[in-house]
């Protein structure tokens, strides 16, 4: 049996506006808003959790058990946006290597691509530019929160490491959004993952797991150097996980590309596989949802 068919019934390819490509404006918006958000609140958790004066750091001496505690809330910002209004309406991707990773599986359009990782990362250096003007000399003392490969790991390492987190992560969004049935807890599982990856992998590379995140305390710190390890680890993470996530679901693909799928929003994405909201005309009857 096709396990695709089993799982989803596929809408017709022509009720799908992003099927013709074009301007997105509401959706490329709405990931440039999450994204900063995620920044945002992301990096308030690092200044929190290990900036000067923390008093966090008083309560919870362990660094592991910080950065367990970090990675919590920041992947928890991410979830949170995705289930947010922002979220349901552009697919919460809010990183450019999970987008990545619906484009291979054919369900973004090339210009919606474009789009998204331009306001990807937009998205990130506003929110960045926020979280310093809160946080002021505190975000100095977490060195702008920029992510760099730790104490004694080269950079080709860094690469194969963000790679190897990365693939996992995405491996995890497109095994839940592969079935209906689980693909509104994906939310739940993405901030599971990145909380445990970010506990294991931090001092190895700062887990970035997305260009977006770096790129923005990259540029606003003046410390590009390592930034090249992070464009290139997690899309190449995205994109062996993309590949190998047919054969290690037996054939399953994703039936939607929103972390999120709420059918009261409309979707811009390739071959919707949920419905979505039916599209309100003023002049003619209400179209076909996608």
């Amino acid at each position: 049996m096709d396990h695709t068919s089993a799982d989803a019934v596929q809408a017709p390819a022509s009720a799908s506006s992003g099927e013709s490509g074009g301007l997105h404006v509401v959706e490329w918006s709405c990931e440039l808003v999450g994204t900063a958000l995620l920044l945002l609140g992301g990096l308030s958790a690092v200044a929190l959790d290990f900036g000067r004066g923390s008093p966090v750091a008083a309560l919870v001496p362990s660094t592991s058990l910080r950065l367990l505690l970090t990675g919590t809330l920041f992947a928890g910002t991410g979830s949170l946006v995705a289930i947010s209004p922002l979220g349901r309406r552009s697919g919460g991707h809010i990183n450019p290597a999970v987008t990545l990773a619906f484009w291979l599986h054919r369900q973004v359009h090339r210009h919606d691509l474009a789009g998204y990782v331009a306001a990807q990362f937009a998205g990130a250096i506003l929110g960045t530019a926020l979280w310093r003007l809160l946080w002021g000399g505190i975000a100095d003392s977490v060195a702008g929160g920029v992510t760099r490969p730790g104490s004694g790991i080269v950079p080709l390492a860094a690469v194969g490491i963000e790679a190897v987190m990365t693939a996992m992560l995405v491996l995890v969004i497109l095994g839940f959004v592969s079935r209906r049935a689980t693909m509104r807890w994906t939310p739940l599982a993405t901030w599971i993952t990145v909380a445990m990856l970010v506990w294991l992998g931090a001092p190895l590379t700062g887990t970035s797991l997305n260009p977006a995140r770096s790129l923005g305390p990259a540029l606003l710190a003046l410390y590009p150097s390592a930034l090249w390890v992070y464009f290139v680890g997690p899309p190449l993470g995205a994109a062996a996980a993309a590949l190998l996530s047919v054969p290690l679901f037996g054939g399953r693909r994703p039936v939607t590309a929103k972390l999120y799928h709420d059918p009261g929003h409309p979707s811009v994405f390739l071959r919707q596989s949920v419905p979505s909201a039916p599209r309100r005309r003023a002049s003619a009857r209400p179209s076909a949802g996608e």
